[in-house]
């Protein structure tokens, strides 16, 4: 099994983390059993935010009897001081725990640093001394922020997207944070959905090991097949490497992540999933976007005004209101294709 350890952290944990932003959307029963069985199956590692609704109570009910065994990371996307304070107080007693081991500041538009007027960074420099967190982390989507952070030397962890769709310049970031000794944890892993293959994902990020891949995980199904890499680790061989040429070809340029900062829209557009819609049409059952409910989520697109806030948000720097138009024509064109048939 493999092992990553996280920087100058030393924390240790398995290949694999947990992420538990999905399981909001799953009662306390099944995300009890999915996280009792991660753990019971190696995975150490369970990151969250206060942002993720009921995540961290969820956590907290069900693994509050192995803290000790386990490595707990959580966010706060506080403004000020005092923002601060009330989530790093709330995440506590939600988790169940007296300390948080990885605390982050979740994707900041800039990077905290001690004596700025937001006091964000003297705050959890405070909480250390605390006792109430033992490392301090940022995670982000905009690669300026990221390096700085790295290079500051203030952070002992980072969380960015990281798989075989990223870019030359995200990787020198990847190779910084080994340069100095800042642990990496791996967000988007799959893109968001996009990337279909988990083995020739995992594949890709097992190269790198210092890199902590986090998927983000709902189903017994999906963690069964995590696990199941735990156990037998795909290999990186000329198969996996055909698929992985084939996604870059098809996927390079433009396109939407879905990593939701977009949102919210004034008008009500589901940014996040219709800005990307051509892909998910053709790279997942296509029955279940084209549902009655998915034609009026699309529809609202009609709707929208151009106040580009969406644009102004974006931390890829994307036309948001033209992909938007693009996607609703080829999902009406799709549409019809299907009635059609």
């Amino acid at each position: 099994m493999g092992k990553v350890t996280l920087g100058r952290t030393k924390l240790v944990t398995d290949k694999n983390g947990f992420g538990a932003l999905p399981i909001q959307r799953i009662s306390v029963e099944d995300a009890g059993y999915l996280l009792q069985k991660a753990y019971e199956n190696g995975i150490t590692y369970f990151d969250t935010a206060r942002a993720y609704t009921d995540s961290e109570e969820k956590i907290g009910k069900a693994l509050s009897g192995v803290r000790n065994h386990i490595i707990l990371a959580t966010k706060t996307a506080a403004k000020d001081a005092d923002g601060f304070w009330r989530d790093m107080e709330t995440s506590l007693q939600l988790l169940k725990t007296d300390f948080i081991d990885v605390y982050q500041f979740h994707n900041p538009p800039f990077c905290p640093k001690p004596g700025g007027a937001d006091g964000l960074y003297d705050a959890a420099l405070k909480a250390r001394e605390q006792g109430k967190i033992r490392f301090i982390g940022i995670t982000n989507h905009h690669y300026k922020v990221a390096k700085e952070a790295v290079e500051s030397g203030l952070y002992d962890t980072l969380q960015f997207p990281f798989n075989y769709l990223s870019t030359d310049i995200e990787r020198s970031l990847v190779e910084m944070c080994r340069e100095r000794e800042v642990g990496f944890l791996a967000m988007k892993a799959l893109s968001g959905g996009l990337l279909t293959n988990a083995s020739a994902c995992y594949a890709y990020l097992d190269q790198y090991a210092h890199v902590l891949p986090l998927w983000g995980i709902q189903k017994e199904s999906e963690l069964d097949e995590f696990i199941e890499f735990m156990k037998n680790p795909p290999s990186m061989d000329e198969e996996r490497k055909a698929l992985i040429e084939k996604d870059i070809r098809a996927l390079s340029g433009e396109f939407c992540r879905g990593c939701g900062y977009c949102m919210p829209c004034p008008m009500g557009i589901e940014i996040n999933n219709c800005a990307r819609m051509s892909l998910l049409l053709r790279r997942s059952p296509s029955a279940q976007w084209l549902s009655e409910d998915w034609q009026k989520n699309m529809a609202k697109i009609k709707d929208c005004i151009h106040c580009n806030q969406c644009a102004a948000k974006c931390p890829y720097h994307l036309n948001t209101p033209e992909l938007l138009g693009k996607n609703l024509a080829d999902y009406e064109n799709v549409l019809k294709d299907g009635l059609n048939a």
